[in-house]
């Protein structure tokens, strides 16, 4: 065979193992399991998301010290991406816990870890109205009732031209 003809079946070859070696290698959504938990640092009482991707599953759970088992339900239709949602017990331990993500039932494993610092859960208004001082609600009062009053005003005007 000459030279030239072993060469194009070497490049023939090659072309077609190119072509079959993505179709053989597992794919990058069922590779390792990776998961989060957010937000990582949280007080006693606070919610969690949690978040595992790469599990190819439609179910999976979440354990930890920190609030017990949570179950997880597919975020999509092709279940990439596992989501829940959990509350950090009011008697939970200062300190690192780590949360064990399961990939269906006796599937793949990943552990990330959540940090409980000391304080509480903020209720209510969420801390939005600390530090307004009484200056500033009295400003935000009087833009207010300039625009209700100019709002009448407008109205009024616009039904007597009428």
């Amino acid at each position: 065979m000459p030279a030239q003809h072993r060469l194009a079946a070497l490049a023939a070859a090659t072309l077609v193992g190119a072509a079959v070696v993505p179709v053989l290698a597992p794919t990058a959504a069922y590779a390792r399991p990776s998961a989060t938990v957010s937000p990582t640092s949280v007080a006693p009482g606070s919610r969690v998301s949690l978040n595992v991707t790469g599990c190819g599953t439609k179910t999976g759970r979440a354990t930890s010290t920190a609030f017990g088992e949570v179950s997880l339900a597919p975020g999509n239709l092709e279940a990439t991406n596992l989501f829940g949602a959990a509350i950090v017990s009011r008697n939970a331990r200062i300190g690192s816990h780590p949360v064990t993500f399961e990939c269906g039932t006796g599937g793949e494993r990943v552990t990330v870890t959540l940090n409980v610092v000391s304080g509480s859960a903020r209720g209510g208004l969420g801390g939005s109205t600390t530090g307004v001082s009484p200056g500033q609600i009295a400003l935000g009062g009087s833009l207010v009732a300039a625009a209700l009053g100019s709002g009448v005003w407008y109205v009024r005007r616009r039904a007597h031209a009428m």
